[in-house]
């Protein structure tokens, strides 16, 4: 059955005036969020100040949580919870005023601002912070939180006066493990540790549940052929979901294995069979990094050059060193290399020494998500989808095909959702109100380079 297509014209029209008031009220809210914010940080600020007319030894801590308690009184909240707001909302308000004001104005959401805010906030410079939040900023009016915070985390990386070699080196010594307790006998167990390793973990635990099911599959319907009682539908056997699957491979991988902690992370890296995807820019496998920390040195003015190399990214979301990232393209039996236009950063071409589903490569460096608007499902987890169905003759090309994950593509298919693929790459979808939404291809993790500035050369004087 196709949702909506039995819609009469007055339910589609009062759709569209719902769609439209729930854009006005949540662009209210966003406002009123914004202005709460305001108040919150006059508050936080009011208190320092009597502390420092005081000269309060204790630098105004105190007098924060004195007016903290006032106001969660008044709004039956605890103190606790309303002095972590007014120092969140001081941050944003002090650090990024740009921000704060595109949120009071309507334009993006609070969603949006503490994406923006968490990807900057060891941005310690002012002009580099306002100039990586106006970027931000614009790119977050068009675009779903999910999706901008790895936008975000690229962008605030160009000004990072630190190279992320460096600081990842920091980072690993805080690397650690911790339970905590649930109710009804339950408890989570918490990691932080590099994110390849830790992303490589995930999935092969995810594949390993994948196998689990599909032999439990396999197991129950070969029973059922030989007649021995299994499931009535030839389902699995084995009833639990993937991520009980998961958990439970965890346990037993955690208690019954082997332990090898006194390994390297560099031999651990070697284990990785799992189908991580990392994008390393080729002069960041060129770049060496012993020059990294003299180059900090030359100011955080050229931090946002276009000549800076940008980090190796983890499936296009967490930036990762360059020592990971060239001990993995090391032992990567085969490349994909992605070709981007030196001036603009698009996407050329994907090739490979020994071509293998070269367009199912290209759309995935491509889309690098779900291409529906809103959606940061990964690529490689989605259909590759004709925009013009092939049984009337639409092209199985890049210039027809994108990336859809399961929801969206039945979406388009079983609703009056309807999507036109533009040049570049570019999709308009339309809904059943008849609203267009366009959706663009991700920006490459590239390096681009601008023309110098020719050179004036002097006049002559005669003597």
């Amino acid at each position: 059955m196709t949702a909506l297509l039995d819609a009469t014209d007055a339910q589609l029209a009062m759709l569209a005036d719902l769609v439209a008031s729930l854009e006005a009220a949540e662009a209210t809210l966003s406002s009123m969020h914004a202005a709460r914010d305001g108040m919150l940080a006059m508050a936080g600020r009011l208190a320092v100040d009597i502390a420092r007319a005081a000269a309060h030894p204790d630098h105004g801590d105190m007098a924060i949580r004195t007016v903290a308690a006032e106001i969660g009184a008044a709004q039956h909240v605890s103190d606790r919870t309303i002095e972590r707001r007014m120092a969140e909302a001081s941050w944003l308000v002090e650090r990024f005023p740009t921000v704060w004001q595109a949120q009071g104005e309507g334009r993006i959401t609070a969603a949006h601002a503490r994406v923006i805010v968490e990807a900057g906030a060891h941005l310690d410079d002012d002009t580099d912070r306002a100039a990586y939040a106006a970027e931000v900023v614009e790119l977050a009016v068009h675009e779903s939180p999910n999706r901008l915070r790895r936008m975000a985390r690229r962008i605030a990386e160009r000004f990072q006066e630190r190279s992320i070699t460096e600081r990842h080196r920091d980072a690993r010594e805080l690397r650690r493990v911790w339970v905590k307790d649930l109710d009804d006998g339950m408890a989570e167990l918490g990691a932080r540790g590099p994110a390849v390793l830790l992303h490589g973990m995930f999935d092969r635990l995810s594949q390993m549940a994948h196998a689990v099911q599909e032999e439990s599959t396999r197991a129950s319907r070969d029973a059922a052929t030989d007649g021995v009682s299994g499931t009535d539908d030839g389902g699995p056997v084995d009833g639990r979901t993937v991520d009980q699957l998961r958990a439970d491979l965890l346990v037993d991988l955690a208690l019954t294995g082997a332990p090898a902690g006194h390994e390297t992370t560099e031999s651990l890296l070697g284990e990785i069979r799992a189908r991580v995807e990392v994008t390393v820019p080729v002069l960041t496998l060129m770049d060496d990094d012993t020059s990294a920390s003299g180059s900090s040195a030359a100011g955080s003015s050229a931090a946002g050059s276009s000549a800076s190399t940008p980090p190796a990214e983890l499936d296009g979301t967490v930036p990762i060193d360059a020592l990971t990232a060239r001990t993995l393209a090391g032992s990567a039996v085969g490349w994909d290399r992605v070709l981007t236009h030196p001036i603009s950063g698009a996407l050329l071409a994907v090739d490979r020494y020994r071509p293998s589903e070269q367009l199912r490569r290209h759309l995935r460096a491509r889309d690098q998500r779900c291409r529906f608007p809103g959606c940061g499902i990964a690529a490689r987890k989605c259909d590759l989808d004709h925009n013009h169905a092939a049984s009337t003759g639409g092209a199985t090309s890049d210039t027809n095909l994108s990336a859809f994950c399961r929801r969206h593509h039945m979406l388009k298919h079983h609703s009056p959702w309807h999507v036109d693929q533009r040049p570049g790459g570019v999709l308009e979808w339309t809904g059943p109100t008849g609203r267009t939404y366009i959706d663009r291809p991700p920006p490459q993790n590239t390096v681009t380079f601008t023309a110098a500035p020719a050179s004036v050369e002097p006049a002559l004087t005669p003597f």
